[in-house]
């Protein structure tokens, strides 16, 4: 499972956890994402959020 983080506001998306709160159950891939989603925050689209690096 990957992280993603909006680019514009540093909104993360967790592919584990999902977004139950707006109809994302936990497992979701971003990829599963539709592509109309904005992010939660700030309103941008997927195009403006980039994979993060998880530390291990």
């Amino acid at each position: 499972m990957n992280r993603w983080v909006c680019v514009i506001c540093g909104w993360e998306y967790d592919e584990s956890k999902g977004m139950p709160e707006h109809g994302v159950p936990p497992g979701t891939r971003w990829e599963d994402i539709p592509d109309d989603w904005e992010c939660p925050d700030c309103g941008v689209g997927k195009a403006d959020f980039e994979m993060a690096m998880v530390a291990t």
